[in-house]
């Protein structure tokens, strides 16, 4: 791989048509929204390990998301800043290799926690009386570990034929960052197997966890239709609703960018949607979770008190 027909030391993002001042500009702007997306899941992460109240299978599955917003977001975010500050589009093919893994394990593993987040929401309504035998903390552990397993695989899987292809004529991707399907319209070989291969991953990671998320909801709303009392329907379709609210921005997106048949003429949208994705979903999700949620209000409140009690 020591020829220039095999080899490209680095890539040109193409990102969008700015003038400087607006680059540096939006520079800014996106820079608040990256660090109050690290300040939001952060504070999720603190009132999770602080307030033994939330140590509750349903939290600790949120904490991951947390975890997985902070580090999909970082994964690109920082680069796509500095491109914007120095005018220099520029990345390494190491660096671009290292972002495409990350990025799309990062969301993999999201697509999993959120079946999983489904399932614990399902066994606490429909079998309220055998939700802690059943969510057992071994249980949750086992969930965890099989969901990042599960998509940092896929994410490898894509990795390595990534890797196995040249990259011997244009250097330009037209993306934000290196996105996997905006990579492979830059090389020279054959593409076939790779492009099969991030279709079948995108059926599997996002139709699949959204039939079973579907049979969850559809089997928890009529548990929910049978209860007698009022306070109990409200309070357990509020439980849901912040989940339903996470999932339907973060699968919508995801199947318009993976799933739709690309014709050439939607690469200016996947961009806006790819950069929605990595600013706004994982900010959204805390401000989701922290607004609907009693405990977690509940908990802040509390340490608040505490902070001021000292």
């Amino acid at each position: 791989m020591g020829d220039n027909q095999s080899w490209v030391p680095e890539f040109i993002l193409v990102g969008f048509p700015l003038s400087a001042d607006m680059e540096v500009l939006l520079c800014c702007v996106f820079s608040l929204l990256y660090v109050s997306n690290l300040l939001a899941n952060g504070m999720i992460l603190g009132l999770i390990w602080l307030d033994v109240r939330l140590h509750t299978p349903m939290f600790f599955f949120l904490s991951h998301l947390a975890i997985l917003d902070i580090c999909y977001a970082s994964s690109n975010l920082p680069k796509f800043l500095e491109s914007l500050v120095k005018h220099k589009n520029t990345i390494s093919y190491a660096s671009c290799a290292a972002q495409l893994f990350l990025y799309l394990g990062f969301a993999c593993t999201e697509c999993m926690i959120l079946v999983v987040m489904s399932y614990d929401r399902y066994v606490a309504i429909c079998h309220p009386l055998h939700y802690t035998v059943i969510m057992s903390w071994r249980l949750c552990t086992v969930l965890a570990i099989t969901s990042w397993a599960c998509g940092l695989s896929l994410a490898l899987g894509d990795l390595i034929l990534f890797l196995r292809l040249p990259y011997c004529r244009s250097q330009e991707v037209n993306f934000i960052f290196c996105e996997i399907v905006a990579v492979l319209k830059v090389a020279c070989g054959n593409t076939w197997i790779n492009k099969l291969f991030v279709l079948a991953t995108g059926a599997f990671i996002i139709l699949g966890p959204l039939s079973l998320m579907m049979v969850s909801y559809i089997r928890i709303v009529l548990a929910i239709l049978k209860m007698k009392s009022k306070e109990g329907r409200r309070k357990a379709f509020s439980t849901c609703s912040s989940h339903l609210c996470v999932v339907g921005f973060y699968f919508g997106i995801a199947m318009m960018v993976y799933l739709v048949p690309d014709d050439g003429h939607r690469d200016e949208q996947k961009k806006i949607l790819s950069l929605f994705y990595d600013l706004f979903n994982p900010l959204l999700n805390p401000l989701i979770y922290s607004l609907r949620n009693a405990q977690v209000k509940a908990a802040f409140n509390r340490v608040l008190q505490k902070q001021r009690a000292s």
